[in-house]
């Protein structure tokens, strides 16, 4: 017999998108038998999407290092002494090469990260170059550059992006422990000024971070109870940085990270599930279970800003092995 779903409300279709989640039903769901969690998951994602297409993007620093922001994850942080060096915001011919090489080793979509607490007006021409060149490339675009006002959201949203990226990190009531130099509220109000713009979130978080399974339900409850769902759903497995609060953070058991990508892909079955950094230290094993539960995008080349990421022979053997293919539509024409 079937374990008794979260709610009776999903009973006639668990498919359809909800925004009127409650923590205790996300909960609930974390806490079904994994097997029965998987398959509800995987009958969800092939509602929605090809089971045995992955969407492929690639993400490049295009500023690294100096952020005033004190994210106990990122080495990228003035307040942590780590390897990492600052460096100045990159040209836009050197972005749009690097995006035409990414082009041309598969990748459908190109993110540019620049590790700043806001984008600052000064700044946007450049970036706004970045993108139009990247664009005109037949690439979709994306950028992860902080807060933002609504003004900028709009000059981006001009400016040809199709997707911004502001991750929640974590639930709400964890959140201090990992960031204290802006708040919960300041990362909603981000992603309220890029919708409201027109441009598609990406939004998600960090396992690994000492956090508890109620701490990840919570994350997810907030995706699942927006205006709407992020169009893409990264989840980070965290790649502890030496010099940082959490370098020494104990890994997150593979069972747990799978549990975390099915719950993502029940509560926004639209979105497109990633699984973003960590894929490094994770077995061909754990990845596909993460496709089979509902993750269905990756970034591919050998850097994720500053920490590692698969060697393209890697992915490429993985996704042979898989009989997984590049998807074939846009995630834009998706969501």
């Amino acid at each position: 017999m079937n374990a008794p779903i979260a709610s009776a409300s999903l009973a006639a279709d668990p498919a359809q998108p909800r925004h009127d989640w409650t923590l205790e039903e996300v909960e609930a769901l974390f806490e079904l038998p994994f097997t029965e969690l998987v398959f509800r998951a995987a009958a969800v994602h092939r509602r929605w999407f090809d089971p045995t297409e992955l969407q492929i993007s690639q993400l490049l620093s295009v500023k690294t290092g100096g952020c005033p922001e004190n994210c106990g994850y990122c080495s990228q942080s003035q307040h942590f002494k780590t390897a990492t060096t600052a460096s100045k915001l990159m040209e836009a011919d050197a972005v749009i090469a690097a995006a035409a090489e990414a082009k041309a080793g598969g990748a459908q979509r190109f993110c540019m990260g620049a590790a700043w607490r806001d984008l600052k007006d000064r700044d946007l021409p450049k970036v706004a170059a970045m993108i139009g060149g990247v664009k005109a490339l037949g690439l979709e675009t994306c950028a992860t550059l902080g807060m933002l006002t609504p003004d900028q959201a709009k000059a981006l949203k001009a400016a040809g992006l199709d997707f911004y990226n502001h991750n929640l990190d974590t639930g709400p009531d964890y959140y201090d422990q990992v960031v204290t130099t802006r708040t919960y509220q300041d990362r909603l109000d981000t992603l309220a000024a890029v919708r409201d713009a027109g441009m598609s979130t990406c939004c998600g978080g960090i396992v690994g971070m000492g956090e508890t399974r109620r701490d990840r339900a919570g994350l997810l409850h907030q995706l699942a109870t927006l205006p709407s769902h992020p169009e893409s759903l990264p989840v980070n497995d965290l790649m502890p940085i030496p010099g940082t609060p959490l370098g020494g953070s104990a890994p997150v058991d593979g069972f747990e990270f799978v549990r975390m990508i099915a719950v993502a892909r029940l509560v926004c079955p639209k979105s497109v599930v990633r699984i973003a950094a960590g894929r490094e230290h994770m077995s061909q094993e754990l990845q596909a279970l993460c496709f089979l539960a509902g993750a269905n995008s990756i970034f591919v080349g050998g850097r994720l800003l500053t920490t590692d990421n698969p060697e393209k022979s890697a992915d490429d053997a993985l996704l042979a092995e898989l009989k997984m293919r590049p998807m074939t539509r846009k995630a834009a024409e998706l969501a």
